[in-house]
């Protein structure tokens, strides 16, 4: 049934690599073997941490690792055939009959391969099959491959980190004495940062540093005419819906739910946004959804999401600490959790969601609101295929609706709907790399409530 869903409403085919010169095809022939360069790298620069550790077991898993790796890279790189899953993980059956839906699709004459099977499912693969790599070689499975560009990129943009934090302290100086306006207008501002943060994304460039180095407050105003489609107004109203009266007289507020996409500088602007909510009582409750694995080399794991709030409260600066423990306060009391599913690191499209993890579809449908961070997620909720520009998103969305719903994302696929008549061949004529560049950002907004 879950397989059949993405195809209603006549959805289009999804980007794949076998279309030459397209950016999914670029990003499998090229990105995706750079990356697992950089993995093996990686692996290799820590095996005198392995042998310190684990002695010469630590040596052997360090060997076997990167020959399972290599085996992968000359998999990807000479289209080989997709191979089934054997680490028995928790998601490992769910892999492979994935693997089997996709293979039903094809038919029996064509085999799921790297460059004919769809774009977003092949490169999800890719990780997966590192984990893998990982997983079988102890004692070193619990080795975050990826963890050493994720923290490069927080304390290089530190600078950016430091601006931030002196800005939200400074709004909790006033916050009690701002207006209704002027705490819509300061969401709208936190909101555009955490979109922007978005641009700080360590996968597009296949590792390669890619950190914040000044504040995007400043530059917001000059950064606005960039944001293709914006419905900040319509988020603000999802958020301040359920503040207003109900029939007891009363109002509640409600919970925020924020999947998340990077590691370093993104997330800071999602933890400095996410505080506002609780601050400013817009919301009781933030629920974060990060990754079980490392995944797409800069998304947010448990360890990464702990870290960056230690590191925020170990800082030199005041305000950067103080920020720090404020979140850590927040996670203390509950008032702030975070999350992980294996839906998430699946290849699965959201339509899928209720199907396939309906306790996570329920868990986000009890949400005032659900913000999707970043360019995979995108991809995930419109199923990362061919659609016109002009397909509105909640059509793209193909009935995946569990409550309103906020996508904030910079441009690093060649996928976007929800855009106005002429304008997506109008970017085109001014910049052919509009869709896979980070220059330009939407904030896509879709409500299953009517009144809204």
């Amino acid at each position: 049934m879950a397989a059949n869903r993405a195809l209603f409403h006549g959805a289009p085919p999804p980007l794949s690599a076998k279309v030459e010169g397209s950016f999914a095809y670029l990003t499998v022939r090229d990105r995706l073997p750079t990356i697992l360069t950089r993995v093996i790298d990686a692996i290799h620069r820590n095996k005198n941490k392995f042998f310190e550790d684990f002695g010469e077991e630590g040596v052997r898993a360090e060997k076997q690792t990167i020959g399972l790796l290599s085996k992968l890279r000359n998999e990807l790189l000479t289209d080989k055939p997709i191979l089934a899953l054997c680490d028995g993980l928790e998601d490992t059956d769910s892999w492979n009959q994935y693997l089997q839906r996709q293979q039903s699709l094809l038919g029996e004459q064509d085999p799921v391969s790297w460059f004919k099977a769809p774009w977003l499912y092949v490169e999800c693969y890719m990780y997966r099959r590192i984990q893998e790599a990982i997983w079988l070689n102890p004692p070193i499975s619990d080795f975050d491959v990826f963890h050493e560009c994720k923290t490069q990129s927080f304390f290089e943009s530190q600078q950016a980190v430091i601006a931030l934090c002196t800005y939200l302290q400074g709004i909790y100086r006033n916050i009690d004495d701002l207006s209704e306006t002027q705490l819509m207008e300061v969401f709208h501002k936190l909101l555009q940062v955490s979109l922007w943060g978005n641009k700080c994304d360590l996968s597009i460039s296949a590792g390669v540093e890619n950190s914040q180095k000044s504040c995007p407050i400043e530059f917001l105003s000059d950064l606005k005419s960039f944001i293709l489609v914006d419905d900040s107004k319509m988020v603000w109203s999802a958020l301040t819906f359920t503040q207003r009266p109900g029939e007891n007289g009363k109002s509640s507020l409600g919970s925020v739910d924020i999947v998340l996409d990077n590691a370093g500088f993104e997330l800071v602007t999602d933890l400095v946004l996410a505080d506002f909510l609780i601050s400013s009582g817009l919301a009781k409750e933030v629920r974060f959804h990060g990754k079980s694995i490392p995944w797409f080399v800069s998304d947010v794991t448990a360890n990464d999401f702990q870290w960056t709030i230690r590191q925020t409260m170990a800082a030199n600066h005041k305000w950067m600490s103080k920020s720090g423990v404020q979140w850590q306060s927040y996670m203390r009391e509950g008032v702030w959790s975070y999350h992980d599913h294996p839906f998430w690191t699946m290849p699965h499209e959201y339509c899928d969601m209720a199907g396939d993890a309906p306790d996570l579809y329920a868990t986000l449908k009890g949400a005032t609101l659900v913000l999707f961070k970043g360019d995979l997620n995108y991809r995930k909720l419109t199923g990362d295929r061919e659609w016109d520009h002009t397909v509105p998103f909640d059509r793209a969305l193909r009935g995946f609706q569990p409550a309103p719903l906020c996508s904030l994302r910079t441009l690093k696929a060649n996928v976007q709907v929800g855009l106005q008549p002429g304008q997506g061949e109008q970017l085109s004529t001014q910049d052919s790399s509009w869709m896979t560049s980070g220059k330009y950002a939407v904030v896509q907004f879709c409500s299953p409530h009517k009144e809204q």
